[in-house]
């Protein structure tokens, strides 16, 4: 009888100790796929099912973080922000509940942590977002020493690496928070090419996401548009089933002249029914429709607008709803709209400060510059050519229109690969602008840094990446600071 008694007091206490585990069971994988799939409130009931059923397995409250993330990271309203920031906190607490023999222990923390930072950013937080991207590498670090064939580990460390060699001076106060934090762009596309090869040989749970991580990388550190491409083509995405995937795609062929392929991912976009509204859609598609000159572009950035509840991104659909009326020849309508920039939503991105900027300077652009500048970004280069064939720098009457027609004529050449021409513009755009509060000089020096690297002649390069971070633009500074800094560290300076 005492031995009986003595058995079952030991399982009760067991069962009382037994530590919380970390588990991809199909029930977690639904929901992960369910939030990136941005039905976030189908997650959300696979979430609360999981914990009843499933009580001790702590990977639930990492899924649940990237519906938060989601969440916030699209809609942007402040007022949920300041609802849901607690769950940092709170879900990390839980978390540390855990085991930390799983590899998962350290490597969910360091992930919720990074998840914030990047909100944290968006909201301006930026004390708080270094902090914990200093947290998170950290964690990550020991995680490595511990299990240094982790995948989902890996993948981070490629992220931060690649993001440490690219922070713009004026962020370098962050730099020092972060402590020992270093690294390339080299070297996280390294490393994260090397998680996908990894995963080829196994279920990895986060193979899509990577590859999204290193298309972006490529995207927006390296200004390689088509590598993105060839990049997401080889994962399984489903741009007509998922918003998220829809948005990535449609990003990244906007970025590497597939302008047309653009319009049709975003004009077959899943819609309603349990998807989370993904709003910079509208926008996405209004942009690229205006980049083929139709003025209905207007709707989507009127519709944008309706259903934005954050604050970035309103001036820049104000000014393009402005440009649309001045491809109509209506300058009342025009100035209707930039007035309204000028008062409604946030400057605090690049594209926001160039909207802002042009509301003020009550200047309204030269329309056959705006075309060329339009059918450019959408990838129709012979017609943005065209444009500008018939014209010459004499053309324009203020220092301002020379500079972007020089500027303009650099990037379409540049695209054209006639690269000793543009050269010879971007060169032109450099003198002439480098004292001038425009972004042309800037970026016409990065630009000319990419032909030069392209053409093996790195001193060159080099000298034209140092130039775009000796001058300061009024606008777009931080992207293209970003950008000249990947260069450099390319080329081992």
């Amino acid at each position: 009888m005492c031995k009986w008694l003595y058995t079952l007091l030991t399982f009760w206490l067991a069962l009382g100790t037994a530590q919380a585990r970390f588990e991809f069971t199909p029930t977690a994988r639904e929901a992960y796929e369910q939030a990136l799939s941005m039905r976030l409130d189908e997650a959300r009931l696979t979430i609360a099912q999981l914990k009843r059923q499933d009580a001790d397995n702590l990977i639930a409250y990492h899924i649940e973080n990237y519906i938060d993330f989601l969440n916030l990271y699209f809609n942007q309203n402040e007022a949920t922000y300041k609802n849901l920031k607690k769950n940092e906190a709170l879900r990390l607490e839980k978390i540390q509940q855990g085991s930390p023999d799983s590899p998962y222990y350290l490597y969910t923390q360091a992930d919720v942590r990074l998840q914030w930072a990047l909100v944290k950013l968006q909201f301006g937080e930026y004390l708080s977002a270094f902090n914990d991207i200093s947290k998170a590498h950290k964690l990550l670090q020991k995680n490595q020493e511990k299990f240094p064939d982790f995948l989902p580990n890996l993948k981070n460390l490629g992220v931060l690496h690649a993001l440490a060699g690219t922070i713009p001076d004026h962020y370098r106060w962050g730099v020092r928070l972060l402590g020992g934090l270093t690294g390339s762009v080299a070297q996280g596309r390294r490393e994260l090419n090397s998680v996908l090869q990894k995963a080829q040989q196994q279920d990895f749970v986060f193979k899509t996401e990577t590859a999204v991580i290193l298309a972006n990388i490529l995207l927006y550190l390296e200004s390689d548009g088509e590598g993105a491409w060839q990049v997401l083509k080889k994962v399984h995405l489903e741009p007509a089933k998922n918003p998220l995937h829809c948005f990535v795609l449609a990003n990244v062929a906007m970025r590497s002249g597939r302008n047309d392929t653009a319009i049709e991912l975003l004009q077959n976009r899943p819609q309603g029914g349990y998807f989370t509204k993904v709003v910079q859609l509208d926008f996405m598609l209004g942009l690229a429709k205006l980049r083929r000159l139709e003025t209905d572009a207007s709707v989507y950035f009127q519709r944008f607008l309706q259903q934005r509840s954050g604050q970035n991104g309103i001036k820049e659909a104000y000014q393009k709803l402005a440009w649309c009326e001045l491809l109509k020849s209506n300058q009342n309508g025009y100035r209707a709209y930039l007035k309204t920039a000028i008062t409604q939503g946030k400057a605090a991105t690049g594209a926001d400060k160039n909207a802002l900027q042009e509301a003020q300077s009550g200047k309204t652009p030269e329309v056959t510059l705006l075309k060329a500048r339009l059918l450019f970004d959408g990838g129709y280069l012979q017609k943005a050519h065209q444009q500008l064939q018939t014209k010459s720098s004499a053309d324009f009457k203020d220092q301002a229109g020379r500079l972007e027609y020089f500027y303009r004529m650099g990037r379409i050449l540049h695209g054209l690969e006639q690269w000793d021409e543009a050269l010879g513009f971007y060169q032109r755009t450099i003198r002439q602008g480098q004292n001038e509060p425009y972004f042309y000089a800037c970026n016409a020096a990065l630009q000319a840094g990419l032909i030069c690297e392209k053409q093996k002649n790195f001193p060159r390069a080099q000298d034209f990446y140092k130039t775009c971070l000796r001058l300061s633009p009024s606008e777009y500074k931080t992207e293209l600071h970003q950008k000249a800094k990947s260069g450099l560290g390319r080329l081992g300076d």
